[in-house]
């Protein structure tokens, strides 16, 4: 049985998606470090903020200008989320609303100033991008935000039952003349259901 030589095309796609692959590997790595450098950018200003109180009272009573709240509540709301948040944001614990409650205090920060160095506006628009990202990917199921281990398993088991079908559905010459088996048609099952299918399928 002679096989069809590889074309250009074939080998800039399979290159593409190990690459692909690879880059969805590095996506816990990306998320952590930007939520270890936000989470750091905070945290040492919720510090600062603690070591002299009332200096951080007389600021947000006469630089930050916040909507809504008397200066010293907002000081004590903005210096606790500046020391939990990102605590929780780091650790992967809430990650999603950790990354919501900082982009809103970052946003509250940039709004509150009634001037704002151009440098320093740039920072702030940049910290909220990534806290912008983290919140609608998520934190990337990295440290407390992982899976748990019966989750994996399914989902590797899955993976692994899904393996003869991806090769069957890559030779299509050789499922039409009976090499392979016609991979059975599934409704969206949850995956522990899709799981026991697809395992009575192969067995």
């Amino acid at each position: 049985m002679t096989t069809s030589p590889t074309s250009p095309l074939q080998k800039v796609l399979s290159l593409w998606t190990r690459l692909s692959r690879a880059l969805d590997m590095l996506q816990p790595a990306a998320a952590l470090a930007a939520r270890i450098y936000v989470g750091q950018v905070f945290f040492l200003s919720g510090l600062t903020k603690l070591r002299d109180w009332d200096i951080t009272v007389a600021l947000f009573t006469d630089e930050y200008k916040v909507p809504l709240l008397p200066p010293a509540v907002a000081a004590v709301m903005g210096t606790a989320g500046e020391l939990v948040l990102p605590v929780l944001l780091v650790l992967g614990l809430a990650g999603r609303f950790s990354a919501l409650g900082l982009f809103v205090v970052n946003a509250v920060a940039v709004i509150s100033l009634s001037e704002i160095a151009p440098a320093a506006l740039q920072q702030h628009i940049f910290w909220g991008a990534l806290l912008a990202g983290l919140a609608i990917y998520g934190p990337r199921h990295l440290v407390a935000g992982s899976l748990g281990g019966a989750q994996d398993a399914a989902l590797s088991q899955n993976f692994k039952l899904n393996q003869p079908l991806a090769h069957a559905w890559k030779a299509p010459t050789a499922i039409n003349s009976g090499a392979y088996p016609q991979p059975p048609r599934y409704t969206a099952l949850p995956v522990d259901f899709a799981v026991r299918r697809r395992a009575d399928a192969v067995n």
